[in-house]
């Protein structure tokens, strides 16, 4: 269809062609009880990212490529950077996190002066970023969050760097912690996001709100999370409900 269209440059309604689409699956989703109680079985760093996937709405990547400068207690707020679409967004910063997270920022501003001391402190960027910014590589705001325990060869500058910790050793602590729990779920760190979408719109939250905080570009992706909890029709109910 692509060489008819744009290449040969003829029409194809004659073909009577229909392109597939992809069926739409509703997502799993846990309740806060068991969201709660699977974060609970977590520890350290792996607790706080997957606190921050179930309470901020982030996804995985989004979680671990967290700067410090990305957090913003004042405005209660967590900047985003190229997330879903490449696209920049602002979700919520849960305030019960917010001790935790000054911890983590503690944690990692210690790493980063060791590794100043060592005659290192770069941490990894886009090349587009190095060369626009130059030495903010160095700058503690530009460190990241959740920094990993040894330093790598950055794999396009060649330079040595400190990047996040990866997504596999999350994935292994959360499998732990989702047993442990007895939770007879498929629980995967999206299912956090999408629960945390749930969770909003019970609780009363404007669908607009919820597809800003997950960056979806079309409200329909959004509105994929009001069959999960049964609200499709808003707030209508069954006429036998009404006596």
């Amino acid at each position: 269809m692509f060489v008819y269209k744009n290449i040969l440059k003829k029409e194809t309604d004659n073909l009577n062609f229909r392109f597939t689409k992809r069926q739409i699956s509703v997502p799993v989703v846990i309740s806060q009880q068991e969201a709660i109680s699977i974060i609970n079985l977590m520890s350290g760093k792996y607790q706080l990212i997957c606190s921050l996937l179930f309470g901020a709405g982030l996804r995985i990547n989004e979680a671990l490529r967290l700067r410090i400068k990305d957090l913003d207690f004042n405005n209660q707020s967590i900047f985003v950077f190229r997330g879903k679409g490449n696209k920049d967004r602002c979700t919520l910063l849960p305030l019960t996190l917010a001790p935790k997270l000054k911890n983590q920022i503690n944690y990692a501003t210690r790493l980063h002066h060791k590794d100043l001391s060592d005659g290192y402190g770069l941490t990894s960027l886009p090349i587009s970023l190095i060369k626009k910014y130059g030495n903010a590589a160095k700058d503690l705001s530009w460190q990241y969050l959740f920094a990993s325990s040894t330093r790598c060869m950055h794999p396009q500058d060649g330079y040595i760097c400190r990047h996040h910790i990866h997504e596999s050793a999350f994935r292994k602590q959360l499998r732990k912690a989702v047993l442990a729990s007895g939770i007879n779920k498929r629980v995967t760190a999206h299912t956090f996001k999408h629960s945390f979408a749930t969770e909003l719109l019970r609780n009363g939250a404007d669908i607009r709100t919820v597809q800003e905080l997950l960056g979806h570009n079309d409200v329909r992706t959004t509105e994929i999370y009001t069959h999960v909890i049964g609200s499709k029709f808003g707030y209508a109910k069954s006429p036998l409900d009404l006596g």
